[in-house]
């Protein structure tokens, strides 16, 4: 299979170098260690569009963890989510949706009307309220460059993300809640009789192929989150602004391709900025070139009392040898951290949290 790779390669990077000025942006990467092995424009504010979706589900999977959402609980569908602006499921305002049905809706056929009913599910029946923690979180996890104005990535002209960001937060949703990715590989879902088709055509193009999502919006064009698995390394693609679905799927077939190749040969990391049409005004946080933040923290759990937190506490001071902090969360929760420590010393200590049998993920 490795020749037949080989013996392709070249011509899928002269179709993605062809394609370079029909796309905004571009970045692939490896997931497990967050380095950047080629990005293009990759700190350029973009629209997101419904890439924005990934934040939703991140904020949909942490509330599931944290047991406020249960995959069988259903949701209200309102007269605004019931209303939203296709592409939706059409569901009439009153009825109802489980939240795995929901997660689905999202991932496979990114139902707009269904984005909204878990913002409004999930913080206090007010999209803005949702966005606004979308944008906290965002800052958390160490997004730089991004603000979000809804739960679906409906046009706004101040709802902005890019490249560099949104691969941040697609890595952040495989690593915090590895147990709720599948749902981005799901090809086709079947809901009240319809079936409906992921539109991430990798998912049955690319070999190894288990994810991500789908964006298109007329100012935001066409965008994709492509991930990959070979030869024991995950790589995320990110294409931003292509002028049609079979460019944004060229190109991510390229970078993709491209960035196994970096791997095996050991290339260096390539960096490159074209000059493009601004879509706003600037962003004008600092930028990076690695997904991963320069500090970096490690949460052990939240909790609903404060003496639960305590006592993980001790178990991570006693198997750890590191002592954490509590810190209040949303939903009276009480979290168990670590922060402003090197990134490096974070991902040793998940490490060793690991191998002592304590759940723990990395922030930024």
């Amino acid at each position: 299979m490795m020749r037949k790779l080989l013996f392709v390669l070249p011509v899928l990077f002269m179709c993605g170098f062809a394609h370079a000025a029909s796309y905004r942006a571009a970045l692939v990467a490896d997931m497990d260690s967050g380095r950047v092995l080629y990005s293009e424009n990759a700190n350029v504010p973009n629209y997101p569009a419904s890439l924005t979706k990934i934040m939703t589900l991140y904020l949909t999977f942490n509330a599931l963890e944290h047991g406020r959402l249960h995959l069988d609980d259903y949701l209200i569908v309102s007269n605004a989510a019931a209303n939203a602006d296709p592409v939706k499921l059409g569901l009439p305002a009153g009825s109802k949706i489980k939240v795995e049905d929901a997660i689905k809706a999202v991932a496979v056929h990114s139902a707009n009307d269904v984005a909204r009913v878990l913002a409004e599910n999930l913080k206090g029946g007010k999209e803005g309220n949702f966005a606004s923690l979308m944008t906290q979180v965002a800052t958390e996890i160490g997004l730089s460059n991004t603000n979000f104005e809804n739960s679906s990535g409906l046009p706004d002209d101040d709802h902005l993300s890019t490249a560099r960001d949104i691969a941040l937060l697609s890595v952040a949703v495989y690593k915090h809640f590895p147990q709720y990715w599948k749902y981005f590989g799901i090809k086709s879902w079947t809901y009240n009789g319809q079936t409906y088709t992921n539109g991430n055509r990798l998912l049955t193009s690319y070999e190894g192929c288990d994810g991500m999502k789908t964006g298109f919006t007329n100012k935001s064009k066409y965008s994709l989150v492509a991930t990959a698995s070979r030869d024991g390394h995950h790589l995320i693609a990110v294409v931003l602004g292509a002028d049609d679905k079979d460019i944004r799927t060229s190109v991510a077939t390229s970078l993709l391709n491209r960035g196994f190749k970096m791997l095996e040969n050991g290339t260096a990391p390539v960096t490159k900025n074209t000059p493009t049409a601004p879509i706003t005004k600037p962003v004008t946080k600092p930028a990076t070139q690695k997904l991963a933040s320069g500090m970096a923290g490690v949460q052990f759990g939240a909790f609903s009392s404060r003496d639960a937190a305590v006592r993980q506490i001790k178990n991570v001071e006693q198997s750890l040898g590191v002592t954490p902090v509590i810190e209040r969360a949303s939903g009276g929760l009480y979290r168990v951290r670590v922060n402003n420590i090197a990134e490096s010393v974070a991902q040793n200590l998940r490490n060793s949290a690991t191998a002592a049998g304590i759940d723990s993920y990395v922030f930024h």
